[in-house]
C-alpha cells in the first residue's frame, strides 16, 4: 500500500520539509528538499522511516531525526 502524506511541515527557510505519512498500520516520516533552481521540486533525503503508533509520535521522532523543530 502507498503511504498517504497526513500532514506536511516545513522548516524555518521553506527549503526542507517533513512529510508524516500513514502506512496501513502505523505511522512514519520522510524529510524532503528542494532547490529553487531545479524545477523538479521536493527531493527525497532519505526513504520513508517509519513503526511509529501515531502521527504525533512520527513528528517527535522526526523532529529528533532532523534536528530541527517540527510545529
Amino acid at each position: 500500500m502507498k503511504p498517504r502524506v497526513v500532514a506536511s511541515l516545513n522548516d524555518d527557510t521553506g527549503m526542507r520539509c517533513v512529510d508524516i505519512l500513514e502506512f496501513g498500520g502505523g505511522f512514519g516520516f520522510v524529510e524532503c528538499r528542494r532547490d529553487p533552481e531545479d524545477g523538479h521540486g521536493w527531493r527525497r533525503l532519505s526513504e520513508p522511516l517509519g513503526g511509529f503508533a501515531s502521527p504525533e509520535a512520527a513528528r517527535i521522532a522526526a523532529a529528533d531525526h532532523t534536528g530541527w523543530s517540527t510545529p
